[in-house]
């Protein structure tokens, strides 16, 4: 049986498998809950939270981006080392205070904690659609991924349409059925399968091609050493571009709804140890790294229609692997962007629902509000489909594109949290400010001053209006700002 055939099955049988878990998750839970489908009732543990934060690290990104970043700019690649270990750290200090903020006052999403804090439908309606854009763009990359794996192991007999359409609909059937628990108990499994085969895979590829690591390091030093640097002359990308890259990811990471709204789905001790133990996932990541790393002087980029691409393409043309482990791959791939895929689909639903639509009709009741929040799956599931088959960017493009949006949340929630005297005309206008000027150096113009991220030169923005506003307008009320910043 022909390589890709055996891939096939094994990546379908994966899918399978994928969608059962997800269904039982949501077996014997009251499906008609907001709360339960909202956060799981506030009562995931330790084991399965690390899973479901690390979803968020181990993505399409991971098995694909990450070798095509390490392969095509070298050093500037170990950036995701950086802000996947220590992005998550000051959840450890606003994590539970968010987490008891939202169970005393029901919430559940970015959207309702700003509008609890400054009383403004508005700025709510704002933050939901910002969080849509910017989760479909989140999402694009995880069905690029999932589609680009379908057909490259299949030696391009799965077209990208249907291998994103056949995966995703998998993700979006269990996440409109069983809520945030289906996703946990999907992400736990996923989780186990792509950590083996991350490492198993990585090391097996870098052995083959150089011998261990300290050969390929040593070749990759003595033929192309501005490859190892960082902001040198030569080197794949500059410093200021590098550190506001980091800057952007780091800043960026807990302001994501999927991310942000863990702390309302379970403990503030749970939470704690879950920041101390996460950062263990960084260390999944290397192998994939090592990959791109060990590419170079194999593998010319001509032959790759994208850096993307380098790990299935050393597998499937170089190496010429037996077909199972196209499979294995495969699967590991699909685990690795439906994890994350999951998360954002479940999350921006929640988002869009409660930020902009129960705003605008206001007397809504739970159970329709779940009825939307689970229609709300499909569409935004459609739209980032949609995206994902015409649109043209890499997979890293999309996620610092999509990561430039989301950082202007943090002022906003950093502000509630800790400084009384923010305005929410304040906060509106840094966040409306930020994220016109964050897209305008994404779509408009062909560069950036000095290199730096868009996303950065939003959030510069964003802090100087937000301060400013916030001073010349009236203080906010005493009533309304102690409820968060003096939440114990």
């Amino acid at each position: 049986m022909p390589g890709w055939q055996i891939a096939l099955f094994m990546m379908i049988g994966y899918l399978v498998i994928a969608l059962v878990v997800g269904m039982l998750a949501g077996r014997g839970r009251d499906s008609s809950s907001l709360n339960e489908f909202a956060v799981a009732g506030g009562k995931l543990n330790l084991f399965v939270m690390w899973f479901l934060m690390g979803g968020a690290v181990f993505s399409a990104f991971s098995f694909l981006g990450a070798p095509g970043w390490a392969f095509s700019k070298g050093a500037p690649s170990l950036y995701i080392l950086t802000y996947t270990a220590f992005a998550i750290l000051p959840w450890y200090i606003i994590g539970p205070k968010i987490g008891r903020i939202g169970k005393k006052n029901n919430l559940y999403t970015v959207a309702a904690f700003m509008k609890g804090r400054f009383n403004s439908p508005a700025l709510a309606i704002i933050v939901g659609l910002i969080a849509l854009f910017a989760s479909v763009q989140y999402l694009a990359t995880q069905m690029s991924g999932m589609a680009l794996i379908f057909n490259v192991m299949t030696e391009g007999r799965i077209p990208v349409w249907l291998g994103a359409l056949v995966s995703y609909g998998i993700v979006v059937i269990y996440v409109a059925t069983g809520g945030l628990r289906a996703a946990a108990w999907s992400d736990v499994f996923q989780g186990l399968l792509m950590i083996i085969i991350s490492w198993a895979v990585g090391l097996t590829i870098v052995y083959q091609l150089h011998g261990g690591t300290t050969e390929m390091f040593a070749t990759i030093a003595r033929e192309t050493p501005e490859f190892l640097q960082i902001g040198k002359t030569g080197s794949t990308m500059g410093s200021m571009a590098y550190t506001s890259t980091i800057l952007v990811s780091v800043i960026g990471f807990l302001m994501w709804p999927h991310l942000f709204s863990k702390s309302y789905a379970t403990t503030p001790k749970t939470i704690k140890k879950t920041v101390l133990a996460y950062p263990v996932f960084a260390l999944f990541l290397i192998p994939l790294l090592l990959v791109g790393f060990a590419a170079r002087g194999v593998v010319d980029s001509g032959q790759l229609d994208s850096p993307d691409q380098i790990l299935p393409f050393l597998i499937t043309t170089v190496l010429n692997m037996p077909g199972w482990l196209y499979g294995l791959v495969g699967a590991g791939a699909l685990a690795a962007a439906m994890s994350t895929a999951d998360a954002i689909t479940h999350s921006a639903s929640l988002e869009v629902t409660d930020g902009v639509i129960k705003n605008i009709w206001k007397k809504l009741s739970d159970t329709k509000t779940l009825l939307i929040m689970r229609i709300g799956v499909f569409v935004i599931g459609g739209i980032a489909y949609y995206i994902t088959v015409f649109g043209g960017q890499g997979l890293i493009a999309l996620l610092l594109g999509a990561y430039g949006s989301i950082v202007q949340f943090a002022p906003g929630v950093y502000s509630a949290l800790y400084w009384r005297r923010v305005t929410t005309k304040g906060v509106i206008s840094g966040l409306v400010v930020g994220t016109l000027v964050n897209y305008y150096f994404q779509l408009v113009a062909s560069t950036t001053p000095f290199e730096i991220h868009a996303g950065i030169l939003g959030l510069i923005a964003n802090v100087v209006i937000m301060i400013v506003v916030s001073y010349l307008t009236k203080a906010p009320n005493v009533a309304d700002v102690s409820k968060y910043v003096d939440a114990k």
